[in-house]
């Protein structure tokens, strides 16, 4: 039967799989387990074993298997393949050869009969080997090829429990008899290594492979195939990766180009080593060359000072579409400063599509992982995607170096047990190596996410039980900012834009910064945390372009909530100072323009607080920008319970403290002054008790201290409100005036009026 090939899912490469659609398996009366042959181009054929296939295959007539099957049967994504039932026997003993950089003691043959269990293998064949944890074996964390030397019975066999496994002494490098399938080297990247990027990788196959493989389909239409491709997304997020692997996958001549290499302090040399990598590509077309950081080499002209520079652009221009017609040459440049690009180069007949490869999302993020971990010995029980959830803003570089941290940390517990001024390691100890759920957790505190650096506050901790009191408050910012995340769907049915932006307002200590972070941990967003004065720059234009980059970042790595804490400091009304040399008005400006702009914000909400809302511009306060402003009142006594709940739960409180009467004594204490309060009652006692016993006493003792009704009455006579009964009325009637505001506004929108 013919059966069209299709790349197999990142969690099941590496096995010797073959997923083949139900009812293909049915015709061939094929089960679960079976062994099938691969009949390729040109003599290529593959043995693998049967796999359930995946849902959305049923009725397609597809087979799903990896880079390396699909190179040893000679066929590429989308060809067809030969498939019928093959008959492989059970290996008696197989003898495999190690590199010569791989060194263990011990016997090794349980650990390879293990990994290669239940695969069908051939003399000769190099096979991709995980030995645990990869940076113990001198091979930088990548697979080690074994090279099957001989097999008992000879032909293809599949290795079970009982096969005895044999060590060759001479190395893989050394073993050259076999079959045919020596000369053929296994891809260093497949489609399988590449996570979360399908459409993406979609989008340059078919500008790629097409061409190449159908340039007949182009003829029919009576166009000229594309040329260039130019990948551009954040460092780390696999533009080079997919390069390497679309050169893999296609049998096409690669050659790169790495931007800084080629330039020369020679007039004319870097032009001519331009042209020669693209005639030596001519010459064995079909070729693909690859330019790495494109920017360093074709920056605009008009902003470059260097000449050097200017004349590589010219050259690349005419080389890419020239008066000589470039033959079957795709180019594809790869840059994350896609802006920086002469915009010659951007045109069509040049680079005719630009890719942006942005920073992945859950789904990516968990088979970025599938790919990081499928050589590892996961204990059972880890989640990935409990992890996949916790790293927003990751890429997948980020994650590679998750994972590789992970098993660095499992390797530090083993160390002692390994000698390393031995040459060679025991095989028992890298039996025993398996990454558990703790090291993956001790990697994630040391990793920063890179697509969010330059303004990156981690996901705070802090949840809604963090929160005393403050109910509505609570409700009403549920209803903006987590609803609208979490149910895109409603607001989808009712016709509903989900608010820009809410403006929490209240006395000093009331707790709107804590919502702000309970909110954006609630709300399993990224958060970027912006204090208003550290955009303020003293150079003009400097401060606009932060809150520019602000909001880039942001858009670039949606959901996120951009927190600005004391907004008042930077959002002032215009035209009332004239010391700040503008800069204030030209941080307002930006500031509308972002929130309420011809670019639209997509699943970025932005939280402002401030305790001076008379002081911000009415522009910003208008419908469509800040649109909800959600008041943080002064608890009543109900809420000052709940707040001083928070704060004792873990205190030893002696049986005479009653926090009703707490709640009741304290009218006019904020959150702030509660959590003093504690805290200052809590160190009364603790002075109480350190007085009163020697210090060899103090770890018997230790459990008999007690917060008791005195230590509060003392704190109190240190800790006082800090809202009195005018403060308090002030805000309630800012509140009530921002309740009539919008049905106040006049033509002009300004709602400053309410305020004088």
């Amino acid at each position: 039967m013919k059966l069209t090939v299709k790349p197999l899912k990142q969690k099941d490469a590496g096995r010797g799989l073959a997923a083949i659609d139900r009812v293909a398996m049915d015709e061939l009366d094929l089960e679960n387990g079976d062994y099938i042959v691969l009949e390729g181009r040109q003599g290529g054929r593959a043995v693998a074993r049967v796999w359930p296939g995946y849902p959305e295959d049923s009725g397609e007539g597809v087979i799903r298997v990896d880079g390396r099957l699909r190179q040893e049967a000679n066929v590429g994504i989308d060809d067809a393949v030969e498939v019928e039932k093959a008959d492989v026997k059970p290996a008696r003993s197989i003898t495999v050869a190690l590199p010569q950089n791989l060194r263990v003691r011990g016997n090794i043959g349980p650990h390879v009969r293990n990994k290669l269990s239940g695969q069908a293998i051939t003399q000769g064949q190099t096979v991709p080997f995980s030995l645990g944890l990869g940076p113990i074996s001198n091979v930088g964390g990548q697979k080690i090829p074994l090279k099957i030397a001989e097999t008992d019975p000879e032909g293809t066999v599949v290795v079970t429990d009982q096969t005895e496994i044999e060590i060759s002494e001479q190395p893989a490098e050394q073993i050259t008899e076999g079959t045919a399938q020596d000369e053929r080297e296994t891809p260093n990247v497949t489609y399988e290594d590449i996570g979360g990027l399908d459409d993406e990788l979609e989008q340059v196959r078919e500008m790629i492979e097409l061409p190449m493989r159908h340039p007949e389909l182009f003829q029919q239409l009576g166009i000229e195939p594309p040329k260039g491709v130019l990948l551009h997304g954040p460092p780390g997020t696999g533009k080079t990766l997919m390069a390497k692997a679309v050169a893999n996958e296609i049998d096409a001549y690669f050659t790169t180009i790495s931007g800084p290499e080629i330039m020369s302090k020679f007039y004319g040399e870097s032009e001519e080593q331009l042209r020669e990598i693209f005639d030596e590509a001519e010459e064995n077309a079909p070729a693909i060359v690859f330019i790495d950081e494109l920017d360093s080499i074709a920056p605009k002209r008009g902003e470059t000072s260097g000449d050097v520079e200017r004349r590589v652009v010219a050259q690349l221009l005419s080389l890419m579409d020239g008066l000589e017609a470039r033959g079957d040459v795709i180019v594809i440049g790869a840059t994350n400063r896609v802006d920086a690009i002469d915009p010659a180069l951007r045109r069509g007949g040049r680079f005719d599509r630009e890719i942006e490869i942005g920073v992945p999302d859950r789904d990516g993020r968990k088979e970025i992982l599938q790919v990081h971990t499928r050589g590892m010995p996961l204990v059972e029980g880890i989640d990935l995607d409990h992890y996949a959830e916790n790293t927003h803003g990751f890429v997948g570089a980020d994650l590679e170096q998750l994972s590789k941290e992970a098993a660095m940390n499992a390797l530090r517990r083993i160390r002692p047990e390994i000698d390393l001024e031995a040459d060679e390691i025991d095989a028992e100890i890298l039996e025993s190596m398996e990454v558990t759920e703790t090291d993956f957790k001790e990697a994630l505190k040391g990793i920063e996410p890179s697509a969010l650096r330059e303004v990156f506050v981690e996901v705070p901790d802090t949840t809604w039980e963090d929160v005393g009191g403050l109910e509505d408050t609570k409700e009403r910012l549920r209803e903006t900012i987590q609803w609208p995340l979490e149910y895109p769907q409603v607001f989808e049915q009712m016709d509903m834009q989900a608010a820009k932006g809410v403006l929490l307002f209240g006395p000093p200590g009331t707790g709107k910064t804590l919502l702000a972070k309970a909110v954006a941990n609630e709300a399993q967003s990224n958060f970027i945390s912006v204090k208003g004065p550290e955009l303020l720059n003293k150079y003009v234009g400097e401060s606009e372009k932060g809150v520019r980059e602000v909001f880039e970042k942001a858009r670039s790595n949606a959901p996120t909530v951009v927190f600005f804490d004391e907004i008042d400091s930077i959002a002032g009304e215009r035209g009332q100072g004239m010391s700040d040399s503008g800069v204030g008005e030209r941080v307002v400006s930006q500031l509308l323009t972002e929130l309420d702009g011809i670019e639209s914000l997509e699943d970025v909400v932005v939280i402002a607080t401030t305790n001076r809302p008379d002081l911000i511009d009415s522009a910003l306060l208008r419908p469509g920008r800040l649109d909800r402003h959600v008041h943080v009142p002064v608890p009543d006594e109900e809420a000052r319970r709940k707040i001083f709940e928070v704060h004792t739960v873990d205190k030893p409180l002696a049986d005479d403290v009653d926090l009703d009467e707490l709640a009741a004594e304290t009218d006019g204490y904020v959150g702030a002054d509660i959590e003093a309060l504690c805290r200052e009652a809590s160190m009364a006692a603790s002075r109480e008790f350190i007085n009163s016993v020697s210090p060899e006493e103090v770890d018997e003792s230790i459990g008999n201290v007690r917060i008791n009704r005195e230590h509060f009455e003392a704190a109190m006579d240190e800790v006082g409100p800090s809202v009195d009964e005018e403060t308090r009325e002030r805000y309630e009637e800012i509140e009530e005036r921002f309740d009539t505001a919008e049905s106040e506004l006049d033509d002009s929108g300004s709602v400053s009026r309410t305020f004088q």
